[in-house]
């Protein structure tokens, strides 16, 4: 399998130039296509839930609410326009698309981002989403649906700008079923990378050895190395993040939320940390 459509939500909220710069280095790797999503909210979810409200004040709300989506829609759709322009990407209606070139199609849908995206996402290679932004609440649900209803690779993309991703791919390893999940479904990732290389904890008795894991990826092409580090009393995910940067890697391939998401979102837990802590590319998958 190759990597062949990748699906990149964008709104007007400023993120959008960085998650597409995201995209498109990893697009370039394999001539893939980018599917830009833009989402537009239904002018009903703009009025309050449970609150009376007379009749002619919601049509006002609706209506106002409608020209708001129509101002952001033009807005980003020029931008996403500009984007292509100014670096060289193809853009496309519809399928065939080429396929010795990067190319890319906007695509409009209505309703919340979230819930088109867990969606939409099950028919692409790959989505990509900027990383959570806590202070503004936004972005949490959107990572959230496409790890879990989609069933496909997630890469989120920190605030800062991009060198490469998927040039040097670090693999956090611990013998989970998440951690094969994700490294199987990375697998055309993996194949187009310069460098791979397994990150397992030294001295602990895993389910299944990076050894192992470094003998399934060579049967599949990819050749990599094994970099075992300490137990230490930082957080594992950090440990993890600080080790990826060690072995030069420009994005870390985890798998997401081996306990169950509620646990993990109250107590804390490996994914969580890497969420609220990455500054380099995390592809994830549940």
């Amino acid at each position: 399998m190759t990597l062949r459509s990748i699906l990149v939500p964008v709104r007007g909220d400023g993120k959008g130039e960085g998650v597409l710069d995201h995209a498109l280095s990893l697009a370039r790797r394999h001539n893939a296509h980018l599917e830009v999503l833009h989402c537009r909210p239904k002018p009903e979810d703009m009025i309050p839930f449970g609150v009376p409200i007379p009749a002619a004040l919601r049509k006002s709300i609706v209506s106002s609410a409608g020209s708001l989506a129509d101002e952001e829609e033009s807005k980003v759709r020029k931008l996403f326009d500009d984007y292509c322009a100014n670096r060289g990407v193809a853009e496309v209606d519809s399928f065939p698309w080429p396929q010795d070139q990067v190319s890319a199609t906007w695509r409009e849908a209505t309703g919340k981002q979230a819930n088109v995206i867990g969606l939409r996402g099950r028919l692409t290679d790959l989505i990509v989403v900027p990383q959570p932004d806590h202070e503004q609440n936004l972005g949490l649900n959107t990572l959230q649906a496409a790890l879990l209803e989609s069933g496909k690779l997630v890469l989120m993309c920190p605030a800062k700008p991009v060198d490469a991703v998927g040039a040097k791919i670090a693999i956090a390893w611990n013998g989970s079923g998440e951690a094969a999940r994700a490294m199987t479904a990375a697998l055309p990732v993996l194949k187009k990378a310069d460098s791979v290389t397994l990150l397992a904890p030294e001295g602990k008795q895993l389910p299944i050895s990076a050894e192992e894991a470094k003998v399934y990826l060579e049967t599949h092409g990819v050749a990599c190395g094994v970099q075992l580090f300490k137990r230490t009393s930082d957080p594992v995910g950090k440990i993890l993040l600080d080790n990826a940067k060690k072995a030069g890697a420009d994005s870390l391939l985890m798998g997401a939320y081996g306990q169950s998401r509620q646990r993990e979102l109250i107590m804390g837990g490996v994914t969580q940390y890497v969420v609220d802590h990455a500054d380099l590319p995390i592809l994830l998958m549940h």
